[in-house]
């Protein structure tokens, strides 16, 4: 019997993928088909380069192959992917940029820079294009974190004869902090409006080029920062990082209900609960709960979101953190494989949402 590429495309109708919920065919993830024989070639384009279900789906493919087309068929299956976006881009900022992602907390202290500077990284270990602009102007933390004090941006004249900031890179990321622009030893006293306008300057003034997800870290609270990111930038998704503690929760809570807002209505792709618990380093299967238990697993559960990992206070964290060197950059570690699979759950969500909900569009509000 001949193989045809009508069969092998009815054969991979029948694969779904898990998140979505419809079949690869009809998703358009399958391309490249080639038949040699009994040899079946094809790609397998995913929504994101940190899909957790790539061997799920890989296999099921496989499988659906050999139950309908041919069971002796020598399968060549090439796994990619193409970032999803439900941005326009006509006439938009950022035109490269697919998907922007906000950071947020309710109150300070809960490691919310740490998340993101982890999550960035991890992002950029599986393929993915990442930018990151350190939004917390008054306590800039990421210079440190990446170990990049002492580097400073360069301004460049771009092809329509405006002025550009290179980012910073380090680790595959793309970076943009005060902390570049102001010594680390002053203090600059922001009012508001400045503070809004040194955001947009650091989101429109910076050559991000192409990019699958610039990560926004903001400041703790919600202030003018968050207004005028939503209305600067269509926003993909927030993500809310908290601690386990009441009023760590309390706090976070409304982080969370301030995107809900219906003249805000950015879509929360879920809750981080940082310092879960404390795990010593002599004692690694030890869990102290001293901030409270799953405290942030019952506010996702309230707010019907995802919980998107729980992260430990391990020692070793905080020590890469102020050595410059995300604890993620250590794959084959406990805490590095729990950033790597935070990066999974943020970027699924990021396919899902994608998916299912309204493009992107920036938030317009009555003054």
């Amino acid at each position: 019997m001949t193989i045809t590429k009508e069969a092998v495309l009815k054969a991979l109708s029948y694969v779904e993928e898990p998140d979505l919920g419809q079949d690869l065919v009809t998703l358009n993830m399958i391309e490249n088909i080639e038949i040699d024989g009994l040899t079946v070639a094809f790609t397998v384009v995913l929504t994101t380069p940190a899909c957790p279900l790539k061997q799920l789906i890989h296999d099921a493919c496989e499988r659906a192959i050999h139950t309908m087309v041919d069971k002796d068929a020598n399968v060549v299956i090439t796994m990619t992917s193409r970032v999803t976006t439900l941005r326009n881009n006509r006439g938009d900022l950022l035109p490269g940029v697919k998907n922007i992602i906000a950071i947020a907390s309710g109150k300070g202290g809960v490691g919310k820079s740490t998340v993101t500077a982890n999550l960035a990284v991890a992002l950029a270990a599986t393929g993915a294009k990442v930018g990151l602009v350190d939004a917390d102007i008054s306590g800039p933390s990421m210079p440190t974190m990446f170990g990049v004090e002492n580097e400073a941006p360069h301004v460049f004249q771009g092809p329509n004869g405006k002025n550009l900031i290179q980012p910073i890179e380090k680790y595959g990321v793309k970076l943009m902090s005060i902390g570049f622009l102001a010594p680390a030893e002053s203090a600059i006293v922001w009012r508001g409006p400045m503070a809004s306008s040194a955001l947009k300057q650091f989101i429109t003034e910076v050559d991000w080029g192409e990019l699958d997800y610039l990560l926004l870290d903001l400041p703790p609270g919600t202030s003018d920062i968050h207004l005028t990111l939503v209305q600067t930038v269509p926003v993909t998704g927030a993500v809310i990082v908290t601690t386990p503690q009441k009023v760590a929760l309390a706090d976070a809570q409304k982080g969370l209900q301030m995107f809900r807002q219906p003249q805000i209505n950015v879509p929360v792709l879920g809750v981080v609960e940082n310092m879960a618990w404390f795990t010593p380093a002599e004692l690694p299967n030890n869990k102290y709960f001293i901030f409270g238990e799953s405290g942030g697993q019952r506010l996702a559960a309230q707010h019907d979101v995802p919980l998107l990992g729980q992260l430990p206070l391990v020692q070793s964290i905080r020590e890469n953190g102020d050595q410059g060197q995300p604890a993620v950059l250590d794959p084959e570690s406990a805490v590095g494989k729990m950033f790597a699979d935070l990066a999974e759950a943020v970027a699924r969500q990021v396919s899902i949402r994608n998916n299912v909900a309204p493009k992107t569009a920036v938030v317009q509000m009555n003054p």
